[in-house]
């Protein structure tokens, strides 16, 4: 038996169970005791449809036979391919047995072969219970910080909002009914009539086959059985129908079609398109838009009203009819409707650009707060805390930054063009780009087809011709880019299209129509026609454009904006790029922090009592071994040596290790175990860990840390000592309720520090961006405070920082998922890297309405307990007159004098030199590397012309002795990559020599 026949007898078998005993529906004949009752079943349906089109008074002979009359339609190339190979002889023998009772002797059929394929057909057939229980996925609404709309978030194919169908207008409903099932209400599913027409028109006109689907069978290929152009598919989906027909009445029907048909615009259901095409919710919708609407499912690229707006009018005068017809509207609103404007709303593009860490971020948390599985399950409303342009902001800053230091550090690599347009172009009919000022290459389309532009010749006479001026044709690559799909889709660098290549300049067209001549650098030679690259303008405003080639970097990074009093995340960025890596570097990585984590320590000594003019050897130093297990520690500055005797404040501003390390000895506690385990415990209590780890070297940034844990730590201190819960989601409402709704919460004090020791911290973290290793922002040092820190070997370099408002943390490094961790290269420290990006995302901060303040003062509690004495900068002695304005403690109502609670008077006294040698008594010579450091830190300091300019992609050379001075990491030029240093110096400065990295933690190999 022909298969084709096979499939159609199969078909027609399940077209007649669900017609003439839709309760009974077989799903599994035997192939030889079920022939007779197969037989039966197929003359009973074809009496049936006879009987339907007598109601209409056809004679569906005639229509038949009329289809059949010239079998060399279906046997020829222009056949349907569903019936190639189908002899037409056959198929009217088999009509003549089966709906004329004839028993002709040379019959085709084989009862045993269509019982099979039927059989094989219907295996694992869906449930129709499913279909009535189903939750259609949908598209949440993001709002930001503003309550603006953000984002959606949506699965493929689900980008819909759902509404009851009480919702919808009877006139909306009517329109939906009237062009794709006018018999909705009166059939059982399956519309034989439809499915018998559908099949005589693919007889009698051969091309795409017609389906004769009613509404519920267009359900069930939708949501169950799939879209397949199969007969196993229709037989599967008239069964399910009919089964659907029986337990879902005709109104919850029509809500499961109305949501989930697609409409064009990227939308799914009613709701989502009336949004899309007319900026209004479905029970607005007026005569004209439910039409166009209406006419949609048939094709919505066919009808698309944006491309072909002829065939979306003539589909809506059609759909308009057809209302009219079945009396839904009346002749006058026909003629009213027919003529009205399509009254689209402009596209809105749902490719979002930016955000895409942070929505990750925020659908975690929707997980853990608001017990929602999946934002996509149905449509939410989700309220965030984004600061949508700060947003942006950061993620170009931090990709301009990982680029900006692997292009200064030749570690760039050119990869290949993100995509080529090369093949999108033919098909558009294009083949020469088109270029200024070259004739020769210009294409003329005439006709949809690209032909040469004749030769210029000289110009006739003007003679002036009523009628438009000419539409100028929109060139080929620049359609073509328009419609192209950026795989990085997030990287806020331009895209363009290479127009010309070869050994003369790069002509590059961008995706606004302007031509620009492109430096290629690295991938000189190596750009092809039509080949898709990022770009960066050098003057956007400029007449003729140049730009410069971008290429994705290596390197990674993360940034994260946190509000200081609510914890609320303004901006997260990752990575440099969602699509390439998922991966949450913000949230989902531990790195070390280096001497980010300083302040940690010199937080434990405030609070035990030191000043910040505490003198502190910066000299070499062994700490025993912890318990007495393992070897000494032994630590070392980068060259190193030492200052001398320095301050507190000196220490931390420039970083010094040893300092750091010195303070273990009695100026925490008693002894260096016992110091190191009240930091601890005030890591712990700060909850920048869940465990701490009980060695030494934890104090120089050792162990790894989450950056969003470190950014609460410095918003702690920016509140002195209350930390903030970093969080992301404020609510998630579905259908008007409030699923979650967060609480509004205090930050938690950390009681293991009084307010005074937060507060001294505070403004010591200020000189560091005022003159120390940060001192590249010195120019706002007057609202912002921080510390750079770069770990082991310049593997990671960090800054974090925070203003009255917000906390600032960025780090740089490379990926170390492979077991190998990849130095950033010699002198590529925080102050170097890090710096700079955070200073533009704190310019953006406040350019995204966050407030520009100077650090607020002492609190009224800390106040109390402060006292603002002048003192020696150098030497941290109390001065009568002039000087720096430091903030001491005050215990029962004095200043605690700790100058020398750690360096013995004496001692320090022994070390000085006669003063005629000019030197000035161990302290650092060359420490102060920003003019003066007198006046509070707490006003605004204008940057000195030493600091090069943080915010260009070439830093200046600092002059003389400061390009190799103590400590100041800032402001050091580009080093060689792949020279390596000792861990944690990542704050002192480049020496001709190199030690093995190991030699820092002593001969122990665990350090």
């Amino acid at each position: 038996m022909n298969i084709i026949l096979i499939k159609l007898f199969a078909t027609a078998l399940t077209l007649s169970q669900v017609t003439t005993r839709p309760d009974a529906v077989k799903t599994q004949f035997d192939p030889v005791a079920d022939k007779a009752q197969v037989v039966q079943i197929l003359r009973d349906g074809c009496a049936h449809m006879r009987k339907a089109f007598d109601i209409e008074d056809i004679n569906l002979d005639e229509l038949i036979s009329t289809a059949m009359e010239d079998p060399s339609a279906i046997a020829g190339a222009s056949a349907p391919k569903l019936l190639h190979g189908l002899d037409i002889g056959e198929l009217n023998t088999s009509y003549r047995q089966f709906c004329k009772g004839e028993n002709p002797a040379n019959s085709p059929f084989d009862a045993a072969e269509v019982i099979a394929f039927y059989n094989k057909a219907v295996a694992d057939l869906p449930s129709a219970q499913d279909l009535k229980d189903r939750k259609l996925p949908g598209a949440s609404l993001i709002l930001d910080g503003a309550g603006k709309r953000y984002a959606e978030a949506f699965e493929a194919n689900g980008r819909r909002l759902s509404v009851p169908i009480g919702d919808v207008p009877v006139m909306v409903q009517k329109a939906f009914v009237a062009a794709e099932d006018k018999r909705f209400e009166t059939h059982k599913g399956i519309d034989e009539r439809g499915v018998i027409r559908a099949f005589i028109g693919n007889l009698a006109s051969p091309g795409r086959p017609a389906g004769g689907s009613t509404i519920t069978q267009q359900v069930v290929k939708n949501l169950s059985v799939g879209d397949d152009v199969t007969y196993e598919r229709k037989i599967r989906e008239m069964i399910v129908a009919s089964r659907l027909e029986r337990i879902l009445g005709k109104p919850q029907i029509l809500e499961l079609y109305l949501n989930g048909i697609y409409l064009g615009r990227g939308s799914y259901g009613i709701e989502m398109a009336a949004r899309s095409y007319f900026g209004k919710s479905v029970g607005q919708l007026t005569v004209p838009e439910a039409a166009l609407l209406g006419g949609m499912p048939k094709g919505p690229n066919f009808y698309n009203p944006d491309k072909y707006p002829d065939r979306a009018k003539e589909r809506r005068a059609y759909v308009l009819a057809r209302m009219k017809d079945e009396g839904v509207i009346t002749e006058a609103q026909l003629t009213e409707a027919a003529n009205a404007p399509l009254g689209l709303k402009p596209i809105e593009t749902t490719r979002r650009d930016s955000g895409f860490y942070f929505v990750d971020h925020l659908t975690r948390e929707a997980r853990t707060f608001a017990g929602i599985d999946s934002l996509t399950s149905a449509s939410h409303v989700v309220r965030s805390t984004i600061n949508a342009g700060l947003q942006t902001a950061v993620e170009s800053a931090l990709q301009d930054g990982l680029a900006t230091y692997e292009r200064a550090t030749g570690r760039q690599r050119y990869e290949g063009p993100e995509f080529n347009l090369a093949d999108s172009i033919a098909k558009l009919g294009g083949s020469t780009p088109a270029v200024e000022g070259s004739v020769q290459s210009v294409p003329l389309v005439v006709g949809g087809e690209a032909k040469p532009k004749a030769a210029p010749v000289k110009p006739a006479p003007a003679v002036a011709v009523a009628g438009p001026k000419p539409v100028p044709q929109t060139p080929v690559w620049q359609r073509a880019l328009e419609s192209a799909r950026p795989v990085l889709y997030d990287v806020h660098w331009p895209l363009a299209v290479v127009l010309e290549s070869g050994r003369g300049p790069v002509k590059a067209g961008l995706a606004d129509g302007r031509i620009v001549s492109l430096d290629p650098g690295i991938a000189k030679g190596r750009l092809q026609t039509y080949d898709v690259v990022r770009v960066k303008l050098r003057d956007p405003k400029a007449k003729a454009l140049r730009a410069d080639l971008r290429v994705r970097p290596s390197v990674q990074g993360a940034a994260l904006v946190l509000e200081n009093r609510t914890g609320r995340i303004l901006a997260m960025d990752g990575g440099f790029s969602y699509p390439l890596s998922q991966l949450n570097r913000v949230t989902q990585t531990v790195r070390q922090p280096g001497s980010t984590l300083k302040p940690l320590t010199y937080l434990a000594a405030l609070n035990a009592g030191l000043q910040p003019n505490t003198l502190v050897m910066d000299a070499s130093v062994t700490l025993p071994p912890i318990g007495g297990v393992g070897q000494s520690w032994s630590p070392k500055n980068y060259d190193g040596g030492g200052s001398g005797a320095t301050t507190l404040r000196r220490g931390l501003e420039f970083s010094k290790n040893l300092v750091t390390a010195r303070l273990l000895q009695g100026g925490i506690a008693d002894t260096p175990p016992a110091s190191l385990t009240r930091i601890c415990d005030l890591a712990l209590e700060a909850q920048l860990y869940a465990e701490c780890e009980r060695y030494y070297p934890f104090v120089l940034g050792s162990q790894p840390v989450r950056m969003v844990d470190l950014a609460a730590f410095y918003a702690a201190v920016a509140n002195e000592g209350a930390r903030p819960a970093p969080y992301a989601l404020e609510a998630v409402e579905r259908d008007g309720a409030v699923l979650y709704k967060r609480e509004p919460k205090e930050p938690v004090r950390i009681g293991s520090a009084d307010r005074v020791a937060f507060y001294q911290l505070k403004t010591m973290l200020q000189g560091v961006t005022n003159h120390g290793t940060a001192a590249a922002l010195a120019r706002f040092s007057g609202s912002i405070a921080g510390k750079t820190g770069t770990s082991e070997n310049e593997n990671d370099a960090w800054f974090a920082g925070f203003t009255n408002e917000i906390t600032i943390v960025v780090w740089v490094g490379y990926d170390n998922a492979d077991g190998t961790r990849r130095t950033l290269g010699r002198g590529q420290t925080g102050g170097h890297l890090a710096v700079p990006i955070a200073g533009t995302i704190l310019q953006a901060a406040w350019a995204n309405g966050v407030a520009r303040t100077p650090l607020a003062p002492p609190s009224p509690e800390a106040k109390r307990l402060l006292a603002d004495l002048p003192i020696d900068p150098r030497s941290g002695a109390r001065v009568s007159g002039g000087g720096f304005i430091e903030h001491f403690r005050l215990s029962d109502g004095r200043v605690a004098d700790t100058q020398y609670q750690l360096l013995p008077r004496e001692v320090q006294t022994a070390m000085r030199p006669d003063s005629e040698d000019g030197d000035t008594g161990g302290l650092d010579d060359g420490a102060d590397v920003v003019g003066d450091l007198y006046g509070n830190l707490t006003t605004r300091r204008e940057p000195e012309p030493d600091l090069f300019d943080p915010f260009g992609e070439r830093p200046a050379q600092p002059r003389g002795r400061r390009a190799q001075g103590e400590g100041y990491e800032g402001s050091r030029s580009p080093a060689w990559p792949g020279t390596q240093r000792s861990p944690f110096g990542e704050d002192e400065p480049p020496r001709a020599r190199r030690r093995d990295p190991d030699y820092l933690f002593g001969d122990d190999p665990r350090y």
